[in-house]
């Protein structure tokens, strides 16, 4: 009976939180297409603050650079490394699938995204500073902090994301949101790459671990001040008698996505691009260990890889936004694959250390690509009370090639870093084949449309 209670209070507060009994009122499509506009320039600045601060302090935890130099100086070992480039490339994907089906089902998505999102992806970035107090007195300790901090803050992050990506659209017209996005990606890694100067000096002007924990507060810190402005958000909500009911039934929405899949052909063809390029770029994590072990580069010059990186990505998110507000996101995806292409390729020839800058430059540039319109595109493939469904689909079937990865590029390092990068950089023609011959520019078909029956 006491278990039965505590559930009946846990759903109750679940209810609560997310504001699943407060009624909608009823909104034409018109009437909310009217409010979001008298709410975009609104809109617009509490979001792009809520990036700026987000990517800048993302910049201070790069998993590329900053977090693998401060995991090898806890372990010898290269599984933390490959374990570290799992979460970094598949945690935010992973839940997704599991949370579209709850997300459908929720009135508004703001509640998801600022009162969940509180303790399920902003919280956890306080236990990093933890886990550099700690790492001189008690190394496994501080890996398993680390690790756990890092995972919750991934996993987290993607329980949301579904919801996140539905309000953007709710506050966003179509052809706006790429060069929001990219603008506001363009300005937060902007001033991450100052981030990583800083970053830079500190590491080499601090003692080890100091230098970490005063890192990772300035990365926690932005982060929740980012939740701060994206709190502002006025989302348009409201309910819509044309629209079909929500899912409810039990095992419907599990259903509809298998009617996705094996319906919407163009959508699967996309998937599968999606696949091979999280599969392109499963030497990420390796880079910097490479570079490490190869040439002896001293930490500071780890973090102005970063700057490197970061500099290229916002030339990739500025490039993105315009690109996909013109010729769409398919475009802008093929240009991304044809970067990891070139950054895999230069780190498999590369003859010094120096060409690394280069390497991590176009790295960036893909990466900062494959977050605008990766983010944006599975929106247009879907029509509006299927969104959850398809971005759940696209991000976590991308999730399960971005957990494989590392796995299979910890395999081919043991053969020789030159060996993952080439291998690498063949993936990434390969992804670019699949979306450019494979996939139909969205914007330009009808959407699909999944015929789910009850029991």
């Amino acid at each position: 009976m006491s278990n039965y209670l505590a559930l009946a209070r846990g759903r109750s507060a679940a209810r609560w939180l997310l504001r699943m009994d407060t009624p909608l009122p009823p909104r034409t499509d018109a009437q909310l297409d009217a409010e979001r506009d008298s709410h975009y320039t609104w809109n617009y600045s509490v979001n792009l603050l809520d990036g700026v601060f987000f990517w800048f302090g993302l910049s201070f935890v790069s998993s590329a650079t900053i977090l693998p130099l401060f995991v090898s100086k806890l372990s010898d070992s290269p599984i933390p490394i490959a374990l570290l480039a799992v979460l970094a490339q598949s945690s935010w994907f992973l839940p997704q699938l599991f949370a579209a089906g709850i997300t459908e089902r929720v009135p508004r998505m703001k509640p998801i995204v600022i009162n969940l999102g509180l303790f399920t992806e902003r919280f956890p970035m306080w236990l990093l500073p933890v886990a550099a107090l700690v790492s001189l007195s008690n190394p496994l300790l501080a890996l398993v902090i680390f690790f756990v901090a890092y995972g919750w803050h991934g996993f987290g992050a993607g329980l949301i994301a579904p919801a996140w990506s539905s309000m953007l659209a709710r506050c966003f017209p179509v052809e706006k949101r790429g060069r929001f996005f990219g603008i506001t990606s363009f300005i937060g890694t902007g001033l991450g790459t100052l981030g990583a100067f800083v970053s830079g000096w500190m590491l080499d002007a601090l003692p080890y671990p100091t230098n970490f924990v005063y890192i990772f507060i300035v990365a926690a810190a932005a982060v929740l001040i980012s939740w701060g402005f994206l709190a502002l958000t006025r989302e348009p909500a409201g309910r819509n008698e044309d629209s079909p009911a929500p899912v409810r039934q039990r095992g419907q929405s599990r259903r509809k996505m298998l009617a996705i899949v094996r319906g919407d052909h163009n959508f699967r063809y996309f998937l599968i691009a999606r696949v091979l390029s999280s599969f392109a770029a499963m030497g990420e994590g390796f880079l910097t260990v490479a570079v490490v072990r190869n040439w002896q580069v001293s930490d500071g010059t780890v973090a102005y890889f970063t700057a490197a990186m970061l500099l290229g990505q916002t030339g990739g998110n500025l490039l993105a936004g315009f690109v996909a507000d013109r010729w769409g996101h398919k475009l802008s995806l093929e240009l991304g694959y044809l970067g990891l292409v070139i950054s895999f390729g230069l780190a498999w020839m590369a003859p010094g250390y120096v060409w690394y800058f280069a390497v991590f430059a176009m790295l960036g540039m893909a990466v900062g690509m494959r977050i605008v319109s990766g983010t944006l595109i599975p929106l247009e493939f879907a029509r509006p009370e299927h969104r959850p469904s398809y971005v759940g689909i696209s991000n976590t079937t991308m999730g399960v090639g971005s957990a494989l990865a590392p796995l299979v590029g910890g395999l081919l390092a043991w053969y020789g870093y030159t060996t993952l990068f080439a291998v690498g950089a063949w993936l990434g023609v390969a992804a670019f084949a699949a979306m450019h011959w494979g996939v139909s520019e969205p914007r330009k078909t009808q959407p699909f449309d999944p015929v789910v029956t009850g029991n």
